[in-house]
C-alpha cells in the first residue's frame, strides 16, 4: 500500500470514529448547501459566544440539538478579542475557539459570522474604540487605513480557526463563514466607494482560503461566489441574485431586542413557525433563528444608545438558559416536518399552485405585520404579497406539499389532489407525502410554560466599601472632579473623544463668583453631548435628564438658587452604550 493511500484509509477511520471530526466538502448549488456532495436542509440558531458564560454553553448548545437545530450561527466580536490593536483577549466569555469546538462535540455545524462590523445592538457595532483614532480612517467604505485593519483582524480570526482545524474543509463544524453585515442597508451612502469596498470584502474573504462558502447578509449585489442572503421576519419571497445560489435565511428574528423604557418584545410561536414553513414552502433550505439564544449584554457591551442589559429577545431558549415554552416545543415539531419533506425538498424546485381565489394572493399592510408581531413595534420587511397556497416538490416517488392560507382572520378548508383540508388562518399544513399533515403552524401541541423567580433582599448591613459575602460592594466618590487627569476646556466636549470609551461618565467642572443675593435662582441651560445628566451645584443634585432610544440628545433647563459668593456647578456626563448603526 502507498504512502498516499495509508493517508487515505487513516483520514477514513477519524471520520468514522471521531464524533467531532466533520470531514465535510461544503459547495453549493442552487437548491442547497452540499456537504459531501449531498444537498441539505439546515436549521440554524443563532447563539453568541460572549452573551452566556461558558458553564452555558453545553447545555444552551445539547437544548439547541434537542430542538432540531443543525447548526449554530455566531458574530465574531472584534471589540471585544481585540480591545487594544494587537493586543488579543480570548479569555472565558470571549474564547471563540472553545465556542465552537462546544458546538462541535455536540455534533453540530458552525456558521461564523465574523463580519468584523456586527452591528448586533452591541456596543458601537462591534468596532473597537480605538479604530476611531486611526488618522485619516473612514468606516465600512473604500478607504485604505479602514480596509488595512479589517483584513488583519479578519485573517487572524481565520487562522485561529484553521490553525485549530476547525473549518470543514478540515475536518471541522465550521460550514460557513460571513463577511460585512447588512450592508446593502447603507451602501446607497456611500456611492461609488461602497460598491468598490464590497468587492474588496469580498474578494479579500475567499483569498483566505477558508474551503467553506462565504455569505453576505441584505447585499442583493454580492459578487460572486459570495451567496447573499436575507434578514427579516418574512423572508419566503426573497430570491437570490443568481440562480446559481441557493436561498437562505441569516436571521429570522424570533423575537427583538429590548430598549430601556420599551416594551418587552413577543413575537407569537404561532406567527414564527408561519414564517418558517412558508420559507421552505417557497424554495428555501437554510434557515437562522436569530436568536435562539439570546442572552445577556454583559458588562458595558450593549449598544444602542439604550439597549438593556438582557438580550432575552424572545428566543426559544430564554436569557437564563431555560427553555421557552410552547415556543420551543412547537418549533421542534416544525423542525421534525420539515425534515420528513427534506429529500423531495432537495431533489427539485417546488411547483407553486392555487388553491382558491381568496387564498392565493394578498397584500399584508404595516398594520397587519404588528398585528402578527404583537408588541415588536417593527414593520419588517414587507415583501408577504401574490400568495400562492400550495407548493409541491414531487420527483419520482417522493411527494411533499405545503399548502398555505394568508388571511389573518378567516379560517378555510381547500380541496388539494382529491382530498379536503382544513387550514386555519394565517397557517402552513406540511404534508411530507402530499397526502397527510403532520403539522399546521397554527395548532400547538407543545404545553406553555412560564418561568417563575424569587427575589431575596440581602440580609447583611455592609456599612465600609470592604466586599460583602455575596460578593457585592461599593465606593463612595465625591462629587465632581477628584482624580489628577483633568484639564482646562472651554465649553462641553464630543464625549467618544474624551473618554474613548473607557468610561461611561465624564465630569465637567467650574466655579462661579455670584455677586448678587444669597438665595437668588436662576436657570441653568445645558445642550448635552451625552446621554444622560446629572446637575449638582454647590455638591447637591440640582436635576438630571435623559434622552431615549429614539432621540440620544437633550437640552434642559434646570432651576438653580445660588449663594453669595463662590458657587461651584459639577455636571456628570453619561453615555448608555455606543451606537451601533456604523455608518
Amino acid at each position: 500500500m502507498r504512502a498516499t493511500q495509508i493517508v487515505l484509509v487513516l483520514f477514513w477511520l477519524l471520520c468514522i470514529h471521531s464524533p467531532t471530526l466533520f470531514c465535510a466538502n461544503v459547495e453549493y448549488d442552487h437548491r442547497a448547501l452540499v456537504i459531501d456532495g449531498k444537498r441539505r436542509v439546515l436549521i440554524s440558531g443563532s447563539i453568541h459566544y460572549p452573551r452566556s458564560t461558558p458553564e452555558m454553553w453545553p447545555d444552551l448548545i445539547q437544548k439547541s440539538k434537542d430542538g432540531g437545530l443543525d447548526v449554530i450561527e455566531t458574530y465574531v466580536f472584534w471589540n471585544l478579542n481585540e480591545p487594544v490593536r494587537g493586543q488579543y483577549d480570548f479569555d472565558g466569555r470571549k474564547d471563540l475557539v472553545k465556542f465552537v469546538k462546544t458546538v462541535a462535540a455536540a455534533g453540530l455545524y458552525v456558521h461564523l459570522r465574523i463580519g468584523p462590523y456586527v452591528c448586533a445592538e452591541w456596543n458601537y457595532g462591534g468596532f473597537p474604540l480605538w479604530l476611531h483614532f486611526i488618522p485619516g480612517i473612514k468606516f465600512r467604505t473604500d478607504n485604505e487605513p479602514f480596509k488595512a485593519e479589517m483584513k488583519r483582524f479578519t485573517a487572524k480570526i481565520v487562522d485561529m480557526i484553521k490553525e485549530e482545524n476547525l473549518y470543514a474543509s478540515q475536518g471541522g463544524p465550521v460550514i460557513l463563514s460571513q463577511i460585512e453585515n447588512e450592508y446593502g442597508n447603507i451602501d446607497s451612502a456611500y456611492g461609488a466607494a461602497g460598491k468598490s469596498y464590497i468587492k474588496w470584502a469580498a474578494t479579500m474573504a475567499t483569498s483566505l482560503d477558508t474551503g467553506v462558502p462565504w455569505v453576505m447578509c441584505q447585499q442583493a449585489d454580492a459578487p460572486d461566489p459570495i451567496i447573499n442572503t436575507c434578514n427579516g421576519f418574512y423572508c419566503d419571497q426573497f430570491t437570490p441574485n443568481s440562480n446559481t445560489k441557493p436561498k437562505m435565511w441569516t436571521e429570522n428574528w424570533s423575537g427583538w431586542f429590548l430598549p430601556f423604557g420599551g416594551a418587552v418584545p413577543y413575537r407569537p410561536v404561532e406567527d414564527l413557525a408561519f414564517a418558517v414553513a412558508r420559507f421552505f414552502q417557497r424554495g428555501g433550505t437554510f434557515q437562522n433563528y436569530y436568536m435562539y439564544h439570546g442572552g445577556t449584554n454583559f458588562d458595558r457591551t450593549s449598544g444602542g444608545p439604550f439597549i438593556a442589559t438582557s438580550y432575552d429577545y424572545d428566543a426559544p431558549i430564554d436569557e437564563y438558559g431555560i427553555i421557552r415554552q410552547p415556543k420551543w416545543g412547537h418549533l421542534k415539531e416544525v423542525h421534525k416536518a420539515i425534515k420528513l419533506c427534506e429529500e423531495a425538498l432537495i431533489a427539485t424546485d417546488p411547483t407553486i399552485t392555487s388553491l382558491g381565489p381568496n387564498l392565493e394572493s394578498g397584500i399584508l399592510t404595516p398594520l397587519t405585520i404588528v398585528y402578527r408581531l404583537i408588541v415588536i413595534g417593527f414593520s419588517g420587511h414587507l415583501l408577504l404579497c401574490n400568495f400562492l397556497s400550495a407548493a409541491v416538490y414531487k420527483t419520482g416517488s417522493v411527494c411533499a406539499a405545503f399548502l398555505a392560507n394568508v388571511d389573518t382572520k378567516s379560517d378555510v378548508t381547500v380541496n388539494f389532489s382529491g382530498n379536503s383540508y382544513h387550514l386555519p388562518a394565517w397557517s402552513v399544513s406540511i404534508l411530507p407525502d402530499c397526502k397527510n399533515v403532520v403539522l399546521n403552524t397554527a395548532k400547538i401541541n407543545s404545553a406553555s410554560a412560564i418561568s417563575s423567580f424569587t427575589t431575596e433582599s440581602l440580609k447583611e448591613d455592609i456599612g465600609s466599601s470592604e466586599a460583602s459575602s455575596t460578593g457585592w460592594s461599593w465606593i463612595s466618590e465625591p462629587v465632581g472632579i477628584s482624580k489628577a487627569d483633568s484639564f482646562p476646556q472651554t465649553g462641553l466636549l464630543e464625549q467618544i473623544n474624551t473618554t474613548a470609551d473607557k468610561s461611561d461618565y465624564l465630569w465637567y467642572s467650574l466655579s462661579i463668583d455670584y455677586k448678587g443675593d444669597a438665595g437668588s435662582q436662576t436657570v441653568l441651560h445645558i445642550e448635552s453631548l451625552g446621554h444622560a445628566l446629572h446637575a449638582f451645584i454647590n455638591g447637591k443634585l440640582a436635576g438630571s435628564q435623559t434622552g431615549n432610544s429614539g432621540k440620544y440628545k437633550f437640552t434642559v433647563d434646570i432651576p438653580v438658587t445660588l449663594v453669595a459668593g463662590k458657587n461651584t456647578i459639577d455636571l456628570l456626563s453619561l453615555t448608555v452604550g455606543l451606537q451601533v448603526q456604523i455608518f
